[in-house]
């Protein structure tokens, strides 16, 4: 089953996503811990979407989708119109700079890749799509 969500790029949605992801996850019968995680890294994506790539206006839109295949969960993140992210080029930043740049951002993505399994990220029909998945064991 494919659990779908729709919201414009404000800020005050991300609270809504991470509802809606929360309710999905639960559904499934996974750890508290799982469920956290999980709730974290689609946080974080849609946190950088809406914040970086959108600057919180409200004419576009994050579409996201989760499905519980044989195994694992798949989440899509459907961004139109942002800027392509080419995460093959992307360099995880070491703790100790962040630390002492007393950056307060930066460790987002880091977490993502902890996190899930696989992410991925295409532009198809001139979307940006966010492909994540986490293997799960059935309980």
């Amino acid at each position: 089953m494919v659990h779908y969500y729709k919201v414009n790029c404000v800020r005050d949605n991300l609270r809504l996503i991470r509802e809606f992801v929360t309710v999905v996850l639960r559904n499934l019968s996974l750890s508290e811990i799982e469920v956290n995680q999980l709730v974290l890294a689609v946080d974080e994506i849609c946190s950088n979407l809406i914040i970086y790539s959108h600057n919180c206006n409200p004419d576009y839109f994050l579409e996201i989708n989760i499905e519980d295949q044989a195994g694992k969960i798949l989440f899509e993140i459907i961004d139109q119109d942002a800027n392509f992210f080419d995460i093959s080029e992307y360099q995880e930043p070491k703790i100790s700079n962040i630390i002492k740049e007393r950056r307060k951002g930066g460790v987002g993505l880091m977490l993502v890749n902890r996190i899930m399994d696989t992410v991925e990220v295409s532009v198809e029909d001139h979307q940006n799509i966010w492909r994540m998945t986490k293997k799960i064991a059935k309980k």
